[in-house]
């Protein structure tokens, strides 16, 4: 069978890459710079090192740190209208996931007529007909992957939705580890575990690959071997290295296999509770897996190397079961929430959550399981009840 593995234009990674800008500014003959950021990485000067390299090369440089967290429709549009109106040669997001997919949509529909929401996989009107602005893609966080994905995620009023196309894939994407070292260390697990749940239902993922599932396991290895360091040791710099790369495997691999279960049903966490996306995947990591392990018993129990369990004398369900501890156990160890009830969800919520868990078709779909209204009920009834 034909399988197809697609990446961005160019990965630039490692120490010191972000200098690979100014190559990227002569190649394109770059005049001027839109550069969307979060407001706080403005304020703690994490982006000061870029906004030297612009201005060192004399360009034209507008800053727009309108970005929040689960970015809704409303900001969306905003930051289209921003870049319409600066016209720029090149888009910059710096950021965590939000900025990232903020600045992928609104750098393609600068260039196109209407709204985003008339983009939306659920409620799309108008299609996407040119590559719009150019853009670059940093990421200051070890986790969402969004660097190397033709995603952009919007949060609606009570869930989630995705403008997906190959046209929002980055120029370049620069993953540069030396602005994750300041990372709080909340910042640090969630994105971390995000990145852990990209690689993990890649590798389970009904459309995996042979390349999809080497870069998944690699992705896995590095962030289980390095995330509790990287969480609790500020000075542990080749931890976060780590998980820089592993974030960006796991990117790589999920974009291509796709995620399934644990993101589908995180988004109406997102959309009707406003928890992070990192949080929201974490809280439901160990139950989704909890439930779907039979129907991918063979992939799980091949991860028992990954999380270091031993498996002389013992059945393989034994092992699965004891990987899916260790899910739930390195969520505890990285101080994240493991019950919906610890972010005031209630249980008569449940119910609201399985009807808008179950329009996340485009995700439940690639998972081993299928996932019916009993089986994402259930989850979120565990979830809520907890380990």
């Amino acid at each position: 069978m034909m399988q197809q593995f697609i990446t961005p234009k160019n990965i630039y990674h490692g120490k010191g890459s972000i200098q690979k800008l100014e190559d990227i500014f002569n190649e394109m003959n770059v005049k001027k710079v839109f550069m969307l950021t979060d407001p706080i990485l403005k304020e703690l000067n994490v982006i000061e090192p870029i906004v030297e390299i612009v201005e060192r090369n004399h360009l034209d440089l507008k800053i727009s740190t309108n970005v929040v967290p689960e970015p809704p429709l409303k900001v969306g549009n905003d930051v289209v209208n921003e870049v319409k109106t600066f016209n720029p040669d090149l888009v910059i997001g710096v950021g965590g996931g939000s900025s990232l997919d903020l600045a992928k949509a609104s750098a393609i529909l600068s260039t196109h007529e209407g709204d985003v929401e008339d983009y939306l996989n659920l409620t799309e009107t108008k299609e996407l007909t040119n590559e719009g602005v150019p853009t670059v893609l940093i990421p200051t966080t070890a986790g969402t992957g969004a660097e190397v994905t033709d995603i952009a995620v919007f949060s609606l009023k009570d869930t989630k939705d995705v403008i997906t196309h190959k046209y929002l894939l980055a120029n370049y994407a620069i993953v540069d580890p030396v602005l994750t070292y300041t990372l709080p260390p909340k910042v640090t697990a969630a994105s971390g575990i995000d990145a852990l749940t990209h690689a993990i239902e890649a590798y389970t993922s009904v459309n995996a690959t042979p390349i999809t599932d080497t870069l998944a396991v690699e992705a896995m290895k590095k962030i289980v071997n390095n995330i509790r360091s990287a969480v609790w040791n500020n000075h542990d710099y080749k931890a976060r290295d780590e998980m820089a790369n592993g974030s960006l495997i796991a990117g790589l691999s999920f974009y291509n296999a796709g995620v399934a279960g644990v993101h589908g049903l995180a988004y109406p966490l997102g959309g009707l509770f406003k928890i992070p996306h990192g949080e929201s995947n974490a809280v439901l990591l160990p139950y989704v897996y909890n439930q779907i392990w039979p129907a991918t018993m063979d992939k799980m129990y091949s991860l028992y190397e990954v999380f270091d369990i031993p498996v002389e004398g013992k059945t393989k369900r034994e092992v699965v079961k004891e990987i899916v501890q260790a899910l739930y156990d390195l969520v505890v160890d990285v101080g994240l929430a493991t019950s919906i009830a610890e972010y005031n969800i209630k249980e008569e919520d449940i119910e609201t959550l399985t009807q808008n868990g179950l329009k996340q078709e485009r995700l439940l779909k690639r998972s081993p399981m299928k996932f019916d209204e009993a089986l994402v009920r259930k989850v979120y009834e565990h979830a809520y009840k907890g380990w």
